[in-house]
């Protein structure tokens, strides 16, 4: 069935195809076809827990291993630079159609590689239309071309004097929301807001002072580590009263407004003047972004291309085609409520055992675990778990005393899991898991003798046996059984 990629029989063609292919690659270099069957056998093998990745289906994959990965195809749909493109017109338009729909979004851009150009082309459609559109008109020019060149360097001034409000990194924000590192910190000058130190939940009344005091061009809203919704029609009315444009970047739980999860004030669509989002994560596509964006946007989201992007990868945007197809399937909702079923599950089984979550619990497919209960860091107990054969990744949590590289937190996710076909249950036994090993787990010391923030120690015994009890956990829930590579 599309919710599981676990059963059904093992398919001949399917096997047929990616052993095939492996074989094409093992002549030119057996390195690389080596390495891509040992990954598929490593995430068999694992209890994949980070919230940021998936499982895509077959299709979506072959989708991506064809020849309209040799097209060069800028501009948009009916509208290139170059000649022959009518099948990428095709498979984007498919694409763009099954985001509108499964979205109901006005417009759609799925030519984006990653989020963070999804986020790159939202910035400067959001520029376009707020700072450049209002400079050309000042000027009587139609393009930037007929500016003068004093108009066109007061533009340029313009352009980079805007700001941006979003939820800070350590509250679980994401870098690509404005911070120094990332390009985003350079366009912008940003400030942050931050959770209740109390409760961890998104102090509403914060946001709204800050945006009266700081004056934002753009609101950002979404996470990546926050284990809770967000009241998307609160930050619209924010934003509104300040004049900003809301922002959302739903990369992470995608699947979950797609499943029909979140919905009326918790989904960003209706909202937003404009949503971003990776097409993996919980959505279970090809690694790539799109753009959702209201009609007084869409003309400058698709100037995205030569904007922001190059040429578009035509052979992603089938496999997203392929994906969102898949999205609109009525199992789809089935599994995005089984995600948050699971989440739940797996933070009701930490909890009941002892772990400390940021905010006590989740509402949405991610946990994020207070390590330092146990008295490690993230990096410690990142490194732990994994050498136990459970993936996680570790996070920091709100107000980190070891900053963003060690942290003190681990964040995990069940969309992985409940593609293979884990449920609650097995959830619970995940927690245990987890919760055996970072108990067992302690801090370790440099070659100096004197604490470490990255090293540790752990009985093997300990971690065989968490590793074998994990392998019986997935032994029921194989991953692509009709894929053998032989």
């Amino acid at each position: 069935m599309a919710a599981e990629f676990t059963g059904p029989p093992p398919r001949t063609t399917e096997s047929t195809a990616f052993a095939g292919a492996l074989d094409v690659i093992r002549r030119v270099e057996p390195r690389v076809a080596d390495a891509i069957a040992a990954e598929i056998t490593d995430q068999r093998a694992s209890l994949k827990l980070i919230a940021s990745e998936n499982y895509a289906s077959p299709a979506v994959l072959l989708a991506m291993g064809n020849w309209l990965s040799d097209k060069y195809a800028e501009g948009t749909i009916g509208r290139r630079f170059y000649a022959g493109c009518r099948n990428v017109d095709t498979v984007e338009a498919l694409a763009a159609e099954h985001a509108r729909e499964l979205f109901g979004a006005d417009h759609a851009y799925v030519q984006p590689h990653s989020g963070i150009d999804a986020n790159l082309v939202a910035f400067w459609a959001v520029l376009a239309q707020k700072v450049e559109a209002p400079a050309l008109a000042r000027a009587g020019a139609r393009h930037v071309n007929d500016l003068t060149e004093a108009d066109w360097s007061a533009l340029r001034r313009e352009l980079g004097d805007q700001r941006m409000l979003g939820m800070s990194l350590d509250a679980g924000g994401h870098l690509t929301h404005g911070f120094r590192p990332n390009i985003s910190g350079k366009m912008f000058e940003q400030r942050s807001y931050g959770t209740d130190p109390a409760t961890g939940l998104l102090d509403y009344d914060a946001v709204r002072a800050a945006a009266r005091e700081f004056r934002p061009l753009i609101l950002m809203a979404g996470y990546s580590a926050y284990p809770r919704k967000v009241n998307f029609r609160i930050m619209r009315e924010i934003a509104d009263e300040v004049g900003a444009t809301l922002m959302v970047d739903m990369a992470h739980f995608a699947g979950l407004v797609a499943g029909k999860v979140f919905t009326g004030d918790f989904d960003p669509v209706p909202h937003a003047n404009i949503v971003t989002t990776t097409t993996h994560k919980s959505l279970r596509g090809p690694r790539g972004g799109m753009v959702l964006c209201d009609e007084a946007l869409a003309e400058h989201v698709d100037r995205g291309c030569p904007m922001v992007l190059g040429g578009p990868l035509p052979n992603v945007m089938a496999a997203k085609a392929v994906a969102l197809a898949e999205a609109r399937q009525p199992d789809f909702r089935t599994y995005a409520q089984r995600i948050v079923d699971n989440a739940a599950a797996l933070a009701e089984g930490l909890t009941r055992r002892g772990a400390a979550l940021v905010t006590g619990g989740t509402d949405n497919h991610l946990v994020l675990i207070d390590v330092t209960g146990y008295g490690l860091t993230g990096r410690q107990a990142e490194e732990a778990l994994l050498d136990s054969g459970i993936v996680t990744n570790r996070n920091a949590v709100p107000r980190d005393p070891n900053g963003a590289w060690y942290t003190s937190g681990v964040r995990v996710g069940t969309p992985a899991l409940t593609t293979r076909g884990l449920g609650t249950a097995e959830m619970d036994e995940t927690a245990d898991l987890i919760h055996t090993v970072l108990t067992a787990a302690e801090p370790g010391t440099t070659a100096a003798g004197a604490p470490s923030k990255a090293k540790y120690t752990l009985e093997p015994k300990i971690a065989e046996s968490v590793a074998g009890r994990a392998a019986d956990l997935l032994a029921g829930h194989p991953l692509y059984p009709q894929v053998d590579l032989g």
